[in-house]
Protein backbone atom coordinates (compact mmCIF):
# COMPACT_ATOMS: atom_id res chain seq x y z
CA UNK A 1 0.00 0.00 0.00
CA UNK A 2 1.15 3.36 -0.85
CA UNK A 3 1.62 6.61 1.97
CA UNK A 4 0.90 10.00 0.66
CA UNK A 5 2.56 12.59 3.30
CA UNK A 6 2.08 16.36 2.69
CA UNK A 7 4.12 18.51 4.87
CA UNK A 8 7.30 21.00 4.62
CA UNK A 9 10.28 19.90 2.59
CA UNK A 10 13.31 22.65 4.10
CA UNK A 11 17.03 23.50 3.93
CA UNK A 12 18.17 23.39 7.62
CA UNK A 13 21.48 25.02 9.08
CA UNK A 14 21.60 23.11 12.25
CA UNK A 15 24.45 23.54 14.95
CA UNK A 16 24.97 21.02 17.81
CA UNK A 17 27.68 21.47 20.59
CA UNK A 18 30.34 18.87 18.26
CA UNK A 19 29.31 20.23 14.73
CA UNK A 20 27.62 22.95 11.74
CA UNK A 21 25.88 22.07 8.74
CA UNK A 22 24.70 24.41 6.35
CA UNK A 23 21.31 23.95 4.07
CA UNK A 24 21.02 20.46 4.88
CA UNK A 25 17.81 18.65 3.94
CA UNK A 26 14.95 18.86 6.25
CA UNK A 27 11.42 19.17 6.82
CA UNK A 28 8.65 17.24 8.50
CA UNK A 29 8.10 16.23 5.03
CA UNK A 30 11.02 14.97 4.05
CA UNK A 31 11.80 13.26 7.52
CA UNK A 32 8.93 11.49 6.93
CA UNK A 33 8.58 10.18 3.68
CA UNK A 34 12.09 8.72 4.30
CA UNK A 35 11.12 6.63 7.11
CA UNK A 36 8.13 5.42 5.31
CA UNK A 37 10.33 4.12 2.70
CA UNK A 38 11.89 1.51 4.25
CA UNK A 39 8.28 -0.12 4.43
CA UNK A 40 6.28 1.25 1.45
CA UNK A 41 5.96 3.21 -1.73
CA UNK A 42 5.86 7.23 -0.70
CA UNK A 43 3.84 9.78 -2.69
CA UNK A 44 5.33 13.34 -0.96
CA UNK A 45 3.48 16.73 -0.89
CA UNK A 46 4.95 19.56 -0.61
CA UNK A 47 6.66 22.99 -2.31
CA UNK A 48 10.43 23.94 -2.84
CA UNK A 49 11.73 27.10 -4.21
CA UNK A 50 13.96 27.25 -7.68
CA UNK A 51 16.95 27.26 -5.38
CA UNK A 52 16.23 23.99 -4.03
CA UNK A 53 19.19 21.10 -4.77
CA UNK A 54 18.32 18.61 -7.58
CA UNK A 55 20.24 15.86 -5.52
CA UNK A 56 17.56 15.95 -3.17
CA UNK A 57 15.18 15.21 -5.33
CA UNK A 58 17.13 12.32 -6.72
CA UNK A 59 17.34 10.97 -3.20
CA UNK A 60 13.92 10.88 -3.06
CA UNK A 61 13.09 9.33 -6.23
CA UNK A 62 15.93 6.70 -5.27
CA UNK A 63 13.79 5.53 -2.49
CA UNK A 64 10.96 4.60 -4.05
CA UNK A 65 9.02 8.15 -3.08
CA UNK A 66 7.11 9.61 -5.84
CA UNK A 67 8.11 13.48 -6.55
CA UNK A 68 4.91 14.57 -9.03
CA UNK A 69 3.31 16.37 -6.38
CA UNK A 70 6.41 18.46 -5.14
CA UNK A 71 5.55 21.97 -6.82
CA UNK A 72 8.85 24.07 -7.41
CA UNK A 73 7.92 27.61 -8.50
CA UNK A 74 10.41 30.70 -8.41
CA UNK A 75 11.32 31.84 -5.00
CA UNK A 76 13.91 29.81 -2.46
CA UNK A 77 12.67 27.28 -0.29
CA UNK A 78 11.74 26.63 3.13
CA UNK A 79 14.76 27.68 5.55
CA UNK A 80 15.18 26.98 9.24
CA UNK A 81 18.14 27.59 11.49
CA UNK A 82 18.75 26.18 14.98
CA UNK A 83 21.24 25.05 17.59
CA UNK A 84 20.97 22.28 20.22
CA UNK A 85 22.90 22.22 23.31
CA UNK A 86 24.82 20.00 25.63
CA UNK A 87 21.57 17.80 26.87
CA UNK A 88 20.23 17.64 22.90
CA UNK A 89 16.93 18.26 24.48
CA UNK A 90 17.21 22.14 24.87
CA UNK A 91 17.18 23.23 20.89
CA UNK A 92 16.56 27.44 20.13
CA UNK A 93 15.37 28.45 16.48
CA UNK A 94 17.60 30.93 15.41
CA UNK A 95 15.18 31.70 12.39
CA UNK A 96 12.88 30.88 10.28
CA UNK A 97 12.03 31.95 7.15
CA UNK A 98 8.56 30.50 4.95
CA UNK A 99 9.90 31.86 1.14
CA UNK A 100 7.95 29.89 -0.89
CA UNK A 101 5.96 27.89 1.67
CA UNK A 102 3.73 30.29 3.02
CA UNK A 103 1.65 30.51 -0.65
CA UNK A 104 1.91 26.80 -0.39
CA UNK A 105 -1.56 25.05 -1.54
CA UNK A 106 -1.37 21.41 -2.02
CA UNK A 107 -1.71 19.62 -6.01
CA UNK A 108 -1.99 16.26 -5.53
CA UNK A 109 -0.96 14.01 -8.63
CA UNK A 110 -3.12 10.93 -10.15
CA UNK A 111 -0.96 8.32 -7.56
CA UNK A 112 -0.77 10.55 -4.73
CA UNK A 113 -4.74 10.74 -4.99
CA UNK A 114 -5.25 7.29 -4.99
CA UNK A 115 -2.97 6.48 -2.08
CA UNK A 116 -5.13 5.02 0.94
CA UNK A 117 -2.84 5.68 4.02
CA UNK A 118 -2.24 9.17 4.49
CA UNK A 119 0.47 10.74 6.66
CA UNK A 120 -0.30 14.76 6.93
CA UNK A 121 3.02 15.35 8.46
CA UNK A 122 3.43 18.14 10.82
CA UNK A 123 2.11 21.67 8.79
CA UNK A 124 -0.70 23.83 8.37
CA UNK A 125 -4.08 22.20 9.22
CA UNK A 126 -5.21 23.86 6.42
CA UNK A 127 -2.65 22.45 4.34
CA UNK A 128 -3.63 19.14 6.08
CA UNK A 129 -7.10 19.77 5.32
CA UNK A 130 -6.92 20.40 1.48
CA UNK A 131 -4.66 17.71 1.13
CA UNK A 132 -7.27 14.86 2.82
CA UNK A 133 -9.57 16.42 0.58
CA UNK A 134 -7.76 15.58 -2.63
CA UNK A 135 -7.54 11.93 -1.79
CA UNK A 136 -10.01 9.26 -3.51
CA UNK A 137 -10.53 7.26 -0.77
CA UNK A 138 -8.49 7.51 2.29
CA UNK A 139 -8.77 4.44 4.39
CA UNK A 140 -6.47 5.16 7.43
CA UNK A 141 -5.05 8.55 8.47
CA UNK A 142 -2.14 9.31 10.66
CA UNK A 143 -1.72 13.52 11.14
CA UNK A 144 1.14 15.29 12.87
CA UNK A 145 1.20 18.57 14.77
CA UNK A 146 3.07 20.80 16.73
CA UNK A 147 2.33 23.78 19.50
CA UNK A 148 2.40 26.37 17.01
CA UNK A 149 -0.81 25.35 15.51
CA UNK A 150 -2.71 24.39 18.67
CA UNK A 151 -1.84 28.61 19.39
CA UNK A 152 -3.06 30.21 16.10
CA UNK A 153 -4.82 27.82 14.73
CA UNK A 154 -6.85 25.61 17.01
CA UNK A 155 -10.26 25.78 15.34
CA UNK A 156 -8.62 24.21 11.71
CA UNK A 157 -6.96 21.44 13.76
CA UNK A 158 -9.80 20.30 15.61
CA UNK A 159 -11.50 19.81 12.21
CA UNK A 160 -8.05 17.63 11.25
CA UNK A 161 -8.84 15.91 14.62
CA UNK A 162 -12.49 14.76 13.22
CA UNK A 163 -11.01 13.58 10.22
CA UNK A 164 -7.90 11.80 12.01
CA UNK A 165 -7.38 8.08 12.70
CA UNK A 166 -4.13 8.42 14.45
CA UNK A 167 -3.17 11.40 16.05
CA UNK A 168 0.68 12.11 16.75
CA UNK A 169 2.22 14.81 19.16
CA UNK A 170 4.26 15.39 21.86
CA UNK A 171 3.93 15.45 25.56
CA UNK A 172 4.78 19.34 26.50
CA UNK A 173 1.95 20.15 23.09
CA UNK A 174 -0.20 17.79 24.43
CA UNK A 175 -0.42 19.31 27.83
CA UNK A 176 -0.44 22.89 26.61
CA UNK A 177 -3.60 21.58 24.03
CA UNK A 178 -5.58 19.93 27.04
CA UNK A 179 -4.63 22.52 29.32
CA UNK A 180 -3.13 20.03 31.79
CA UNK A 181 -0.26 18.94 33.57
CA UNK A 182 -0.86 15.29 33.20
CA UNK A 183 -0.17 13.28 30.00
CA UNK A 184 -2.09 10.74 30.97
CA UNK A 185 -5.07 12.88 31.20
CA UNK A 186 -4.38 14.35 28.23
CA UNK A 187 -4.37 11.75 26.32
CA UNK A 188 -7.71 10.60 26.62
CA UNK A 189 -8.95 14.18 26.44
CA UNK A 190 -7.52 14.42 23.38
CA UNK A 191 -9.23 10.90 22.01
CA UNK A 192 -12.57 12.82 23.07
CA UNK A 193 -11.70 15.63 20.74
CA UNK A 194 -12.25 12.86 17.75
CA UNK A 195 -9.22 10.69 16.48
CA UNK A 196 -9.38 7.04 16.93
CA UNK A 197 -6.38 6.52 18.60
CA UNK A 198 -3.78 8.93 20.42
CA UNK A 199 0.50 8.71 20.42
CA UNK A 200 2.20 10.82 22.37
CA UNK A 201 5.85 11.29 21.84
CA UNK A 202 7.91 11.93 25.16
CA UNK A 203 11.61 11.74 23.49
CA UNK A 204 14.34 10.19 25.17
CA UNK A 205 11.14 8.33 27.21
CA UNK A 206 9.22 6.95 24.74
CA UNK A 207 6.08 6.95 23.80
CA UNK A 208 2.14 6.26 24.68
CA UNK A 209 -0.14 4.74 22.68
CA UNK A 210 -4.58 5.34 24.00
CA UNK A 211 -6.91 4.03 21.89
CA UNK A 212 -10.64 3.37 22.63
CA UNK A 213 -11.61 1.37 25.54
CA UNK A 214 -9.47 2.29 28.04
CA UNK A 215 -6.50 0.40 25.45
CA UNK A 216 -3.09 2.18 26.56
CA UNK A 217 0.34 0.81 25.47
CA UNK A 218 3.74 2.81 26.64
CA UNK A 219 6.97 2.26 24.53
CA UNK A 220 10.29 3.01 25.84
CA UNK A 221 13.18 4.81 23.80
CA UNK A 222 15.95 2.64 22.05
CA UNK A 223 19.00 3.44 24.23
CA UNK A 224 21.51 5.39 22.16
CA UNK A 225 25.13 6.02 23.12
CA UNK A 226 25.06 9.61 21.37
CA UNK A 227 23.28 11.60 19.88
CA UNK A 228 24.30 13.36 16.70
CA UNK A 229 21.01 15.24 15.62
CA UNK A 230 17.50 15.16 16.56
CA UNK A 231 15.63 17.39 14.28
CA UNK A 232 13.06 15.73 12.67
CA UNK A 233 12.99 12.57 14.82
CA UNK A 234 9.50 13.10 15.95
CA UNK A 235 9.09 13.48 11.62
CA UNK A 236 10.77 10.00 11.39
CA UNK A 237 8.67 8.47 14.01
CA UNK A 238 5.37 9.34 12.23
CA UNK A 239 6.30 8.13 8.93
CA UNK A 240 7.91 4.71 10.27
CA UNK A 241 4.59 4.50 11.83
CA UNK A 242 2.86 5.01 8.48
CA UNK A 243 4.90 3.14 6.63
CA UNK A 244 4.98 0.11 8.61
CA UNK A 245 0.94 0.20 8.94
CA UNK A 246 1.09 0.63 4.94
CA UNK A 247 3.24 -2.54 4.80
CA UNK A 248 0.78 -4.78 6.23
CA UNK A 249 -1.41 -4.41 3.41
CA UNK A 250 -4.84 -3.92 4.98
CA UNK A 251 -6.85 -0.55 5.69
CA UNK A 252 -8.01 -1.41 8.97
CA UNK A 253 -6.15 -2.52 11.95
CA UNK A 254 -6.38 -3.55 15.39
CA UNK A 255 -4.92 -2.17 18.35
CA UNK A 256 -1.59 -4.92 18.16
CA UNK A 257 -0.73 -3.63 14.87
CA UNK A 258 -0.57 0.18 15.82
CA UNK A 259 1.35 -0.92 19.31
CA UNK A 260 4.08 -2.69 16.97
CA UNK A 261 4.36 0.64 14.65
CA UNK A 262 4.56 2.33 17.38
CA UNK A 263 8.19 1.00 17.99
CA UNK A 264 8.84 0.52 14.25
CA UNK A 265 8.69 4.72 14.81
CA UNK A 266 10.77 4.52 17.74
CA UNK A 267 13.37 2.63 15.69
CA UNK A 268 13.09 4.78 12.96
CA UNK A 269 13.59 7.62 15.24
CA UNK A 270 16.58 6.42 16.99
CA UNK A 271 18.56 5.90 13.38
CA UNK A 272 17.56 9.81 13.03
CA UNK A 273 19.46 10.83 15.75
CA UNK A 274 22.65 8.84 15.01
CA UNK A 275 23.92 11.55 12.43
CA UNK A 276 23.12 14.70 11.23
CA UNK A 277 19.93 15.65 8.91
CA UNK A 278 18.81 12.67 6.60
CA UNK A 279 22.29 10.91 6.34
CA UNK A 280 21.33 8.03 8.49
CA UNK A 281 17.67 7.85 7.23
CA UNK A 282 19.55 7.13 3.51
CA UNK A 283 21.35 4.53 4.05
CA UNK A 284 19.64 1.96 6.40
CA UNK A 285 18.84 -1.59 5.40
CA UNK A 286 15.76 -3.33 6.20
CA UNK A 287 18.79 -5.77 7.97
CA UNK A 288 19.44 -3.15 10.19
CA UNK A 289 15.23 -1.85 10.64
CA UNK A 290 14.73 -5.94 12.06
CA UNK A 291 18.09 -5.94 14.17
CA UNK A 292 17.15 -2.85 16.27
CA UNK A 293 13.21 -3.73 16.30
CA UNK A 294 14.27 -7.30 17.58
CA UNK A 295 16.76 -5.68 20.22
CA UNK A 296 14.15 -3.67 21.18
CA UNK A 297 11.86 -6.30 21.64
CA UNK A 298 14.51 -8.02 24.10
CA UNK A 299 14.81 -4.33 26.52
CA UNK A 300 11.11 -5.05 26.93
CA UNK A 301 10.50 -8.44 27.38
CA UNK A 302 9.94 -9.16 31.08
Amino acid sequence: MTVITVGTIALDTVTTPEASRVDQLGGSAAYAALSASYFSPVELVSIVGRDFPTRYLDLFRSRQIGTDSIEMVDGESFRWSGEYFEDMNQRETKSVALNVLEGFQPKLAPAARAAQLVLLANCSPDNQIDTLAQVDNPAFVVSDSMDLWVSIARPRLLDVLQKTDLFVINDSEARQFMETKNVITAGHRLLELGPKHVVIKKGEHGALLFGPDGRFFSAGAYPLHEVHDPTGAGDSFAGGIAGHLASLGKTTFDFSDLARAVVYGTVMASYNCESFSTDKLESLTLADIARRFEEFQGFARF
